[in-house]
């Protein structure tokens, strides 16, 4: 019986995180989609990259709101159970509140378990794969981001003005300057001018060109300038990438490639990896800060589960039993709360993050401790 009662515990609690998880998810997701729509209305990239990538953010968003969720779920089904006076058939049935207090410890490593692998594999792969998308990407949605009487700078190094732009795509004076210019070999501080009367975006095997009509090519360098006169030109678009961000970050780096990262910089081992990932002195406080959030703050939730189950200690029939309650809640709320702050604390001194990384389980540990001979006094 004492089993059943539990197992019905904590399904309740696995069925309310998961419908109340998909429930936020979606929220967050939805709203954080209309902030990507600047890769297709300013960055000039197509519907279905970003489609695939705001799907690919679905992991990410989840993952940071397990700790939270973890605890409201626990929070209100124990709540729920003790207002409907579920709670008391335990101890009818000789249960302890320090076996109770056991066994849902045990259940929150089941949540532990969940977010490290969201953590430490899932939302790196798929930030990785969300990054890889722009640098296979061509910038396939010009054609809308080309306007009249607009300053378009989305394409690295080059600049597009258009005067007037109708209903078919033709345009009318295109003013174009190439910082890069691929078509000079004078020397890097070169760029390039184009004054165009009329001219048209057409698409050739998946690749953008601007067609140029009657115009002027001016080549500009430290030295001398010089103007071309053209009845017609191409201006080849493929050769440039959009200005969106196409290195990874530390955020979209592998968990082990991080590890090798700390393993070169701190035990000075060699390593063939620095050519992927710009692992430097620089950049070793943000790697240290990275995997602390994927190692060390899923410990949190070990803690908030026992903080959670001490909403057994009391019984709606206590005075204060309200009190207790936003006591509790107020605690674990702060708890998730250090969690997130307690990043900003690693730095390179290994004793220190060992500390802040043991923190959450010496912290329990104490607490349960405490707990324990409260409840074996108060017998």
């Amino acid at each position: 019986m004492k089993k059943l009662i539990f197992r019905n515990i904590f399904k309740d609690i696995t069925y309310f995180f998961l419908l109340s998880s998909l429930s936020l998810t979606l929220i967050v997701w939805v709203i954080q989609s209309v902030n990507f729509l600047d890769f297709v209305t300013e960055d000039g990239h197509g519907l279905g990259l970003y489609a695939t990538y705001s799907l690919l953010n679905l992991p990410k968003i989840f993952s940071r709101l397990i700790i939270f969720l973890f605890f409201i779920s626990t929070f209100y089904i124990l709540y729920k159970y003790e207002d409907n006076n579920e709670i008391s058939i335990l101890w009818i049935h000789g249960v302890k509140k320090i076996e109770f207090i056991n066994n849902f410890i045990k259940f929150s490593i089941l949540f532990i378990l969940v977010q490290l692998l969201f953590t430490y594999l899932i939302v790196p792969t798929t930030q990785e794969k969300a990054r890889s998308l722009f640098k296979n990407s061509d910038i396939d949605y010009l054609p809308s981001i080309l306007k009249s009487k607009f300053f378009n700078d989305t394409i690295e190094d080059v600049t597009i003005f258009v005067g007037e732009k109708d209903i078919n795509g033709n345009l009318k004076h295109i003013f174009l300057k190439d910082n890069k210019n691929y078509n000079n070999d004078r020397g890097p501080n070169t760029s390039q001018i184009i004054l165009s009367k009329s001219g048209q975006l057409v698409k050739k095997n998946k690749k953008y060109y601007l067609i140029l009509n009657d115009g002027n090519i001016i080549n500009l360098d430290s030295k001398k300038t010089n103007i071309i006169k053209f009845n017609r030109s191409e201006f080849n678009l493929s050769r440039y990438t959009s200005k969106t961000t196409t290195y990874p970050k530390i955020q979209e780096t592998s968990s082990n490639l991080l590890l090798q990262c700390i393993n070169f910089l701190i035990l000075k081992n060699s390593s063939n990896f620095e050519k992927i990932f710009n692992c430097d002195e620089q950049n070793i406080d943000g790697v240290l800060k990275e995997l602390y959030k994927r190692l060390g703050v899923p410990l949190y939730i070990f803690l908030i589960g026992l903080i959670s189950s001490c909403l057994v200690l009391k019984t709606k029939s206590n005075n204060n039993f309200n009190l207790f309650q936003f006591i509790i809640f107020v605690f674990g709320f702060s708890i998730i709360v250090a969690s997130e702050i307690s990043v900003q604390f690693v730095n390179m001194n290994f004793i220190n993050n060992f500390v802040i990384l043991l923190s959450p389980i010496i912290l329990g540990i104490i607490f349960y401790i405490l707990l324990k001979i409260n409840l074996d006094f108060g017998k």
